[in-house]
């Protein structure tokens, strides 16, 4: 065979080397593009706004930035010029909305930290850009609409009135946050001013904190929410004969454990003790407990897990009970206090899933976003995060929380007008000093549309004094003419 007939049988291979080498090039330029149409999509905004991204911030030399809305349009926070031309935020409505809508100087915190990459973004039309751009001006950067209502809002504030706590609404079958207030606040408008009175040291009223979704509190006899469905699940069938005789003290070998104001209950049943509050029945109740099912409930419920409400800050919620407990450990736990901590934004999104037939939709606060010219650039959708409980098991805990409104501790928020379902709850967390007072629930009982938690530090009993803050509440969104 001639030495040419012997090359060109070499060049096949060669070939087809060449077009594995191109269809492998052509496949990483497709990955590529599919890869940065996923990262635009799906997750530029939310690396684009992440807080050590120093470059979002430069946006603000060419884009005005945009308001923020409550639902119905009333304006939040907005940009003006001050004498000098230079830009300053204005907060409409000061320390109403202090800590959910944020600030944006001194770093960013809450909506405005949230919704910074939209609010950053314009998009009036391009002749109007292009203009713009050549003149020299900024473009009006687009608004954020948020699921805020503004009567909720103000409701919520009055009636938290000058205590320290915070207040927070929710619609059980979207997510949406209706309102959300902390106290003691602070006024947006002279942040700067402030700044360093509010930072010393020697400040303990921590006015930045978010007590709504970062304050850490012992849930109280909130919590027995959860034992309730704890014992449920290990009594399927007879759970409704368990019984306790209540004398207002419930010992335990060493150990007593007393109930509010050492009241005596009588004879009890799972119900009553419920609707009573009944600590000694339900410290009983923990020591039948499966202590590894009880901590696997627990974090079921989110215990010990994050909360899916990305782009906020908020803090986790501790339950530390360990299979092998000892008795005082087991008897505080079961009634919410010992080291068990939960934020007033996890009770409540306890309470949506029961209202919502054990599944929990995730919070959240961005309804739209819609350019300076009012046309909508994108639409937040509700998105359900699972199931926290059978739809079943969902319903028992609604019966019993409707019977702590008609015959037990909430009748604070008990009215003809409408049914509610709820818990109270009265948390010790140090001695000699008085105890925090909770207040979770959802309306109409039957048809869920409002969930209210209520938390008021160092206030005493919760039917008592966080009962008629949220009963305020259930008025003012029911009972709208």
């Amino acid at each position: 065979m001639s030495k040419k007939k012997k090359q060109e049988m070499k060049e096949p291979p060669t070939n087809r080397n060449i077009l594995w080498i191109t269809y492998a090039i052509v496949l990483l330029f497709l990955g590529l593009a599919v890869y940065i149409g996923y990262f635009l999509r799906f997750q530029g905004p939310e690396v684009i706004n992440n807080s050590y991204n120093a470059r979002l911030d430069s946006f603000a030399d060419r884009v005005h930035r945009g308001r923020i809305l409550a639902a119905d349009g009333t304006v939040l926070a907005h940009n003006e010029e001050d004498e000098d031309g230079n830009e300053i935020r204005v907060y409409d409505h000061g320390d109403v909305f202090a800590h959910v809508v944020g600030y944006s100087t001194k770093g960013k915190t809450g909506i405005e930290a949230l919704a910074n990459f939209y609010l950053l973004t314009s998009h009036v039309n391009l002749i109007e850009q292009a203009g713009n751009e050549l003149a020299g001006k900024k473009n009006l950067g687009d608004d954020a609409v948020t699921t805020l209502d503004m009567d909720l809002q103000q409701a919520a504030y009055s009636a938290l009135g000058d205590r320290r706590g915070a207040v927070i609404a929710m619609e059980p079958g979207t997510g949406k946050i209706l309102a959300m207030v902390s106290k003691p606040d602070y006024d947006p408008n002279t942040l700067l001013n402030d700044w360093a009175a509010l930072t010393d040291s020697s400040n303990t009223q921590s006015q930045l904190l978010n007590r709504a979704a970062q304050g850490l509190y012992a849930p109280g006899s909130t919590f027995k929410i959860l034992t309730a469905l704890e014992y449920i699940r290990e009594h399927p069938e007879d759970y409704k004969n368990f019984h306790f005789d209540c004398s207002g003290v419930y010992h335990n070998g060493e150990y007593s454990i007393k109930c509010f104001q050492s009241e005596a209950h009588g004879s009890q049943d799972f119900v009553k003790a419920f609707a009573n509050s009944c600590n000694g029945a339900f410290a009983s109740m923990g020591l039948e407990m499966d202590l590894d099912r009880f901590r696997t409930s627990a974090e079921e419920l989110l215990y010990n897990r994050p909360l899916p409400f990305s782009g906020f800050p908020y803090k986790e919620s501790s339950f530390n009970m360990k299979a092998g407990a000892d008795t005082w450990e087991i008897l505080q736990t079961s009634i919410g206090q010992g080291t068990t901590l939960i934020t007033p934004l996890h009770n409540a999104l306890i309470t949506a899933s029961i209202a919502n037939g054990g599944t929990l939709m995730k919070p959240y606060l961005l309804d739209r976003i819609v350019s300076a010219g009012g046309e909508e650039v994108k639409k937040f959708l509700p998105e359900a995060y699972g199931s926290l409980m059978t739809a079943d098991e969902a319903a028992k805990l609604t019966e019993l929380m409707r019977a702590v409104v008609t015959e037990g501790t909430g009748s604070s928020v008990r009215t003809g007008d409408y049914t509610v379902a709820a818990k109270t709850g009265t948390a010790e967390f140090e001695t000699g000093r008085e105890t925090h007072a909770w207040f979770t629930g959802f309306a109409p009982a039957e048809s869920p549309r409002i969930v209210v938690t209520v938390l008021v530090e160092e206030s005493g009993s919760g039917g008592k004094i966080a009962g008629p803050i949220a009963r305020k509440l259930f008025d003012t969104y029911l009972l709208k003419k």
